[in-house]
């Protein structure tokens, strides 16, 4: 399995110390303005590959090639991403192109071409926003239907968010638990998005089941590409509860009220499903009362994300909706 390569370990150190008489300042303060540049762009890069943000990641390791044109590890980062943006012909063309050898660029050649003969197979065309992989042979029929939801969903967050991802969207067809992710998962979790929307297939028999569970996940992905910044849970959750409306105007389930901590918390390390169900009432319940306060909720919403992390998340809450976390948690 690829792994994204070892963090980009290219930091410089300033020239600018105690300088003996006769060196030329100016030139000193214009080295040290380089340097400053270069490590911005180290900086920029591993926060962008960290965030799966490939575009960003890509001009930014593009840009220390040009002043590192034979480091390896850069090179090593630039074939992860030719292949995590879905342009694996490329992705071959450069690694062929390479002059060392590196078992993780053995793997992203043989993936990339078992992913293109695999499309091949199936008859799918490269989709606009969506890169797809496949496990356990689906039908092409599942793989167009997903890809027809996905896109209207697309579109529909796109307008509402006034935000389109600047990457595609990876997405895992499966059958089998191999391909569901890291780590096992409660018995009450279905479609998962954890960087990859991971969806099983069978999913796709019931089309009022996948459809509201598509979206759902779709808006998980559309977060994760608004903000380089880790968010509440019950932020991330309400969101795409309020999204695919599956569950909206339901009762409040059985229980304890939740701490507000408990609402930070990733809720899938919840195994009962009772206790699960209350965390998702709750977080929805706290978003559709923040969307309240904004004449436009949604692009409030993106905006609030993008700003967390220069202001945190009281500061953007309160700028944007006029109420801080424990505020909005203590009005539900």
């Amino acid at each position: 399995m690829y792994v994204t390569p070892q963090k980009i370990l290219l930091i410089a150190t300033s020239l600018f110390v105690l300088l003996p008489v006769g060196i030329n300042v100016k030139k000193i303060l214009n080295e040290n303005q380089k340097i400053e540049l270069h490590n911005q762009r180290v900086k920029e890069a591993q926060e962008c590959m960290d965030a799966k943000q490939w575009k960003c990641a890509e001009n930014n390791i593009r840009s220390l090639l040009l002043d590192s044109p034979e480091n390896q590890n850069l090179q090593l980062h630039l074939a992860g991403i030719l292949f995590e943006e879905e342009r694996y012909e490329e992705c071959i063309r450069y690694i062929e192109g390479l002059q060392f050898e590196h078992a993780d660029l053995q793997y992203l050649l043989q993936k990339s071409k078992q992913l293109i003969r695999e499309k091949q197979e199936l008859g799918i065309e490269n989709s606009g926003h969506f890169r797809l992989e496949f496990e356990g042979n689906p039908t092409r029929m599942d793989v167009m239907e997903a890809l027809s939801v996905l896109e209207v969903a697309y579109d529909s967050l796109g307008g509402l968010f006034h935000f389109y991802p600047e990457d595609k969207i990876h997405i895992v067809l499966y059958k089998s638990s191999e391909y569901q992710g890291i780590g096992p998962r409660p018995d009450w979790v279905g479609a998962v998005f954890d960087g990859k929307l991971r969806i099983p297939v069978g999913l796709m028999q019931s089309r009022e089941v996948y459809r509201p569970i598509l979206f759902h996940e779709l808006t998980h992905a559309f977060v994760r590409a608004m903000t380089t910044s880790n968010i509440p849970i019950w932020m991330n959750e309400g969101i795409a509860q309020v999204i695919d409306g599956s569950k909206t105007g339901k009762a409040r389930p059985a229980g304890k009220t939740p701490t507000l901590k408990e609402l930070q918390t990733p809720f899938i390390q919840e195994s009962r499903t009772e206790k699960a169900e209350l965390l998702y009432w709750y977080s929805e319940k706290m978003v559709q009362r923040l969307l309240s306060y904004s004449a436009e909720p949604f692009r409030a919403f993106h905006d609030c994300l993008r700003d967390i992390r220069e202001l945190g998340i009281d500061s953007s809450l309160k700028r944007h909706f006029g109420i801080s976390e424990q505020e909005l948690f203590q009005a539900i």
